[in-house]
């Protein structure tokens, strides 16, 4: 392998080596070699928020007669790449950073500056021109709102419905199906799978009403309060106009924030849809664990559905299929739920006028979301979809529940049907035969009060 080649540039520190063909310049640089930390970087759904910021500013400031026409074409040409998903090799730099994300807002002026200028041949300075009338302290702040907005509306809302719409239907199709109901994992009166199904899709439409409860929230934008939230060096209508600009170019709702200070000191808005994000994830560990009981066995479990075959299920087990997805739905739950521990200690780090850990918010808050939305689609399509309902299993169990005598609470008391339900299990017997033998009750009586699926419906 040769050697990488590489060439000088300056910033205000003095002479830095950059790789001969990168985009960005010496301030990206530096970063990368001053925090080799993890080899992750900001999420693409980031750097897109990066370069649609970018485009809006550059409009803005053309609007507020801060920038000439040329230069404004030149940068919203390249911002527009960024935003396009272009040059993603280009930003280098680990989350693990300064808390502000100057780097990464650097490395983002540096190379829409790079591109600028070799498009157009126009002078575009990364500072001067390219992040005029901004600072790391508002961009960054606004970026984390603005890749969040994007990327619940392009996934995670869609998936919600998705994975509604599928229990929903799966619901409609098993509604004539009655099985064993259980609390404490323990045998109880008998529920319909369309009132399991639909208690799951239920869970889920609170989650997505919740999430967008946030929406608003995360809608207000810090852009306009540069480096303290007073907005030094920005025009006064600098944020509204950016919000505008942002506005038009995603279909989404965009305001200038009432107030910068809270934009930029804070990152309460994040910490709240990550206790939004943490609530969906519990809802899916509850549904895809509840899928894993139902199908276990096949033999020595309760066995009442088939989830899907998908792989085999061990190395030294031959006919072993395991429920690979709700399994894998789990694990995303498990790290949505530390992400929302950091982003939680994230949000304490507001110190005076800036929180300080916004890479790292960033990062999970954005991890959070992609990974819930996967999820939903996953379960939805790769276990709920096709899952098969064993009926013989359910019925046989179904008819020897002794919980059934709760039915008969009003007729013969409480202490009785103890006492049958009791005998009922000791000799294994139906409930039925059990109640014929110790009550007055007639074969006819208990099938009306006894029948399952009247027993799901309520009353008395």
């Amino acid at each position: 392998m040769s050697n990488p080649t590489f060439r000088i540039e300056k910033d205000s520190m003095g002479e830095v080596r950059v790789p001969e063909h990168a985009l960005y310049g010496a301030q990206t640089a530096r970063a990368v070699e001053n925090f080799p930390l993890s080899g992750l970087t900001l999420p693409p759904e980031f750097i897109r928020a990066l370069g649609l910021i970018k485009y809006a500013a550059a409009q803005a400031n053309r609007e507020l007669d801060l920038l000439d026409e040329a230069k404004r074409a030149a940068i919203c040409a390249a911002a527009k790449q960024i935003a396009d998903g272009k040059h993603r090799a280009d930003f280098p730099i680990d989350v693990f950073q300064t808390g502000s994300g100057t780097s990464t807002n650097m490395n983002a002026n540096e190379v829409i500056a790079h591109l600028a200028r070799d498009q157009s041949g126009l002078a575009i300075h990364a500072n001067d021109h390219v992040n005029m009338s901004q600072s790391s302290n508002d961009v960054i702040p606004s970026a984390i709102h603005v890749s969040s907005r994007i990327l619940i509306e392009e996934k995670l809302l869609p998936a919600l419905k998705h994975i509604q719409q599928v229990l929903h239907t799966k619901a409609h199709a098993l509604k004539d199906i009655t099985k064993t109901g259980r609390t404490h994992l323990m045998d109880a009166m008998p529920v319909r799978f369309d009132q399991t199904l639909m208690a799951f899709q239920g869970q889920l439409a609170d989650c997505e009403a919740r999430i967008r409860t946030s929406l608003p929230r995360l809608n207000q934008l810090a852009l306009g309060g540069t480096a303290v939230g007073t907005g030094i060096n920005a025009h006064p209508e600098f944020g509204q106009r950016v919000a505008q600009a942002l506005a038009k170019e995603t279909k989404i709702d965009f305001v200038t924030s009432s107030n910068y200070f809270v934009q930029m000191s804070s990152q309460d808005t994040a910490v709240e849809l990550s206790g939004q994000l943490k609530v969906l994830a519990v809802t899916l560990t509850k549904i895809a664990n509840d899928l894993r009981w139902m199908n276990s066995g096949p033999l020595a479990g309760l066995a009442e559905i088939a989830l899907p075959d998908l792989q085999p299920g061990s190395s030294i087990m031959p006919g072993k299929v395991n429920p690979v997805i709700p399994e894998a739905v789990c694990m995303i739950c498990a790290q949505v739920i530390g992400n929302d521990l950091t982003i939680t200690i994230g949000g304490q780090a507001g110190n005076f006028e800036l929180n300080v850990m916004l890479p790292v918010i960033a990062y999970n808050v954005l991890q959070s979301i992609s990974l819930l939305a996967n999820a939903c689609t996953v379960l939805a399509d790769k276990a709920i979809l096709g899952f098969t309902v064993n009926t013989t299993h359910i019925n046989a169990a179904l008819n020897k529940n002794p919980i059934l005598v709760t039915a008969l609470n009003r007729v013969i008391g409480y202490e009785k049907g103890a006492a049958i339900a009791k005998r009922a299990y000791k000799e294994g017997r139906p409930i039925k035969e059990i109640a014929l033998e110790m009550t007055e009750l007639s074969a006819e009586d208990l099938d009306k009060l006894l029948d399952p699926r009247k027993l799901t419906e309520g009353g008395v």
